[in-house]
């Protein structure tokens, strides 16, 4: 897992305590049996257009990205057991549930990596 921070294309930090996948086990395992994710934490899945929450106990933003990083679909609060996916996503960030909207990230905004930020 590579760890990072997640910014908007201008600079600005959004989320400090950011992780990526590296591997298809850190895909595949995502949230898993993790505790829900503070508000300054995210999980960048790569590649990845579709998600699910079967198993986990608590609902997640899931915001989808394009090949360029900008957004082109955010589902906020998704619930546990269910599926959502974005036609043309190329990776995922997931967020707590309600933070999407509290930071501002919304279809056509640019997000950028910040590796080991």
């Amino acid at each position: 897992m590579r760890h990072g921070a997640v910014s908007m294309d201008k600079g600005e930090t959004l989320i400090p305590r950011a992780r990526r996948t590296a591997s298809a086990w850190e895909r595949m395992r995502g949230l898993l049996g993790s505790p829900p994710l503070a508000d300054d934490e995210a999980l960048w899945i790569e590649p990845c257009p579709s998600v699910h929450t079967l198993g986990m106990r608590y609902a997640i933003d899931v915001v989808f990205l394009d090949r360029e990083d900008r957004v082109c679909k955010v589902v906020a609060g998704l619930r546990p057991f269910r599926f959502a996916a974005c036609r043309g996503a190329r990776s995922t960030l997931e967020l707590g549930a309600g933070r999407a909207g509290a930071l501002g990230i919304a279809p056509g905004v640019k997000l950028a990596w910040q590796e080991g930020a």
